[in-house]
């Protein structure tokens, strides 16, 4: 059970998080706990949704962005998001067990993909204190500025819900998978 009320349904949340929730709602399928704990504050919400969608359109393909999701779930210490990156990125995704593995270590089984989630898990560790040689590794994997960019934006993402999850204990409701170290 969530440190702060998770909203039941759409109903128990404010009313300005409606509508977002029932984006979700449509979209998925179901509202998964992380929108119904984060609808207690419609600008949080609609922060973390808008910057989700623009996302979204970028240039990163989605199993790029579910392997970032991984390897950050993993370097943050957060079995919610890796319990929900392990369901997306195999379903939707289509990443399989062995590239989940690797996404978790912090790389990938494809070596562009690598380079990313590398990069990623490299920011994570290092506060953003990469450093030239890590943007040149990965540029030198075939990334330019604008998917640097997004690479940056989704390790920033994916802390904001790792963080809101592991502050306020996020039910999970996927089926759970525990970090590495645990």
């Amino acid at each position: 059970m969530s440190y702060i009320p998770t909203p039941a349904i759409i109903e128990d949340a404010p009313e300005a998080s409606r509508p977002i929730l029932e984006g979700v709602q449509k979209q998925l399928g179901r509202v998964p706990n992380i929108f119904r704990l984060v609808s207690n504050s419609p600008a949080a919400l609609g922060g973390w949704t808008a910057f989700q969608g623009a996302l979204g359109k970028g240039r990163l393909p989605l199993a790029t962005r579910e392997r970032i999701a991984l390897a950050m779930a993993e370097v943050n210490g957060c079995d919610y998001c890796l319990s929900a990156h392990t369901f997306t990125g195999s379903k939707f995704a289509k990443l399989d067990d062995s590239e989940i593995a690797a996404n978790r270590r912090g790389s990938s089984n494809d070596p562009k993909a690598a380079a990313a989630v590398e990069f990623a898990k490299a920011l994570a560790v290092a506060r953003g204190a990469v450093g030239p040689q890590a943007i040149e590794a990965v540029r030198a994997a075939g990334y330019g500025d604008a998917e640097i960019l997004e690479i940056i934006a989704h390790v920033a993402l994916n802390t904001f819900t790792n963080y809101v999850n592991e502050a306020l204990g996020t039910e999970i409701d996927f089926p759970r998978i525990d970090g590495l170290a645990a």
